[in-house]
């Protein structure tokens, strides 16, 4: 299985004793998605809400952290998965569909992750 949320971020490069110019970058930020029913598998309802990032002041720190840089805007893209992950998501998620306040798979996915999904191969 293969899986990971994608996002857009800018950060910010502050130097001691130089100057950098530009001295703001633009990249792309791919966060591995955990297996279903692991640690870390409910990323996407703890940090998005319609295919938006729900606490984006939350998840810069959270992105400048792992980057090692100050993050000053960042967006969500998409989750990147391939269809043996995605059939595992959509497995774990119906077997507890109230922990979603949801009637269904496809609500879930929607509520959290927009249309923003890309299955691969």
């Amino acid at each position: 299985m293969d899986a990971a949320y994608v996002f857009a971020v800018a950060f910010r490069l502050d130097p001691d004793g130089a100057a950098v110019d530009p001295d703001r970058f633009e990249t792309t930020m791919e966060v591995p998605a955990s297996e279903p029913d692991t640690e870390g598998w409910l990323f996407f309802r703890n940090r998005l809400w319609r295919g938006e990032i729900g606490d984006e002041p939350s998840f810069r720190t959270l992105a400048g952290d792992r980057l090692g840089v100050e993050v000053v805007t960042a967006d969500f893209r998409e989750l990147r998965t391939d269809r043996e992950y995605l059939d595992a998501l959509k497995s774990e998620i119906a077997a507890d569909l109230g922990r979603f306040n949801a009637d269904s798979v496809d609500e879930v996915l929607h509520k959290y992750l927009g249309s923003s999904i890309h299955v691969r191969g």
